[in-house]
């Protein structure tokens, strides 16, 4: 039980994300290592009307996959495939050059600058984690001891080609507002729509907290339509709405 609650507002600022993805970065890259981000431009040098999603690189990851006709492919046996990956994640442990550091930073800071909508699925440092994981994993694929630059651009080209399948509306185009648990308006209609209900609940029984199954019940109750409920709720939690209090413990928020 808690006596407070007090809400933590991500805003993006440019000086606090380059500092705090500096931090990050450092973690990664050990105590004895420096990753200075001075090299990092605090103003975008990006067109304001053109996503960072949507600029291509000079040699897409997409490409150079590619198994054209006639050439030679020798596909490596499932059983031995299986091996190397183990000997992989149990002896390599890459770490991060600064200059694939660098391309990261520039990465998820645009992603921040470009994000600032008050509706908009939150860019966080949980992001840029993730890059720094699956950076680190393309090397331990090829049991390099650094992740350089080049590993690092090919996991920016996975992570926008993501991104905009989860951003991209029916029509192609870029909505920030599109929750990574979701698609597009009907999810936050949806949204919309289970709040309101939970409002009122709350209104009528003066209550705030509600376990997972209540409000499961809820949901069956006005027809809602989602096929994973769980990270319905999750998206709930993460934009706001709800605020997880404990194991399948939920309070509202918007009250």
């Amino acid at each position: 039980r808690f006596d407070l609650v007090f809400n933590l507002l991500d805003t993006p600022n440019e000086d606090h994300d380059n500092l705090l993805s500096e931090h990050v970065m450092a973690l990664h890259a050990g105590k004895k290592a420096t990753l200075s981000s001075a090299t990092v431009l605090r103003q975008s040098t990006q067109d304001n009307n053109v996503s960072v999603l949507e600029i291509a690189s000079d040699k897409p990851l997409s490409e150079r996959l590619k198994v054209f006709p006639g050439e030679n492919f020798d596909p490596i046996p499932h059983q031995l495939l299986r091996k190397y990956v183990g000997y992989a994640r149990h002896y390599v442990c890459p770490k991060l050059a600064a200059e694939a550091a660098q391309v990261l930073q520039e990465f998820y800071l645009e992603l921040r600058r470009q994000n600032q909508g008050p509706d908009s699925t939150p860019i966080t440092t949980r992001q840029l984690e993730s890059l720094i994981r699956l950076t680190e994993a393309r090397a331990k694929l090829e049991l390099r001891e650094n992740a350089t630059k080049s590993d690092a651009e090919d996991v920016v080209d996975i992570m926008k080609h993501s991104l905009l399948d989860t951003f991209s509306d029916e029509l192609g185009r870029l909505d920030f507002q599109r929750s990574q648990h979701g698609s597009g308006m009907s999810k936050r209609s949806q949204a919309k729509r289970f709040v309101a209900a939970l409002n009122r609940i709350a209104e009528q029984t003066y209550k705030t907290v509600f376990e997972f199954q209540q409000l499961k019940q809820l949901a069956r109750e006005i027809q809602l339509q989602v096929s994973d409920f769980e990270g319905f709720v999750h998206s709930l939690n993460d934009q706001g709405y709800l605020l997880k209090k404990g194991p399948r413990l939920y309070q509202l928020q918007t009250m």
